[in-house]
């Protein structure tokens, strides 16, 4: 499956199937958002919530690519990336893109 932020894939004529889109919800346990809080204090990189959005965006993109798959797609263009928290420690990412077929 390939999986693209333009509009378009070099050498290939494509047909639309349609919007596709996967996303979650993550937190750390508690104990890890007690030390992120104190790291804030004294500032520098939080490591612990990069990791949770490194992992959410993993997620959410794996299950964008089985809805295209599931649909019969192969690839995705366009793919797009928005997170919002959800409440303190947690938060949604959500990836969306169009589901395409190559022109045979």
């Amino acid at each position: 499956m390939i999986l693209v932020n333009t509009d378009f894939i070099t050498g290939k004529e494509l047909e639309t199937i349609g919007l596709v889109k996967g996303s979650t919800i993550q937190s750390k346990h508690l104990g890890k958002d007690i030390m992120q809080a104190f790291k804030m204090m004294v500032g520098g990189e939080l490591k612990a919530y990069n990791e949770m959005m490194n992992e959410a965006r993993a997620l959410a993109t794996k299950r964008m690519v089985q809805e295209a798959e599931s649909l019969g797609a192969d690839a995705v263009i366009n793919i797009r990336y928005a997170s919002s928290a959800v409440m303190q420690g947690a938060a949604e990412v959500i990836v969306y893109g169009t589901a395409v077929k190559y022109v045979k």
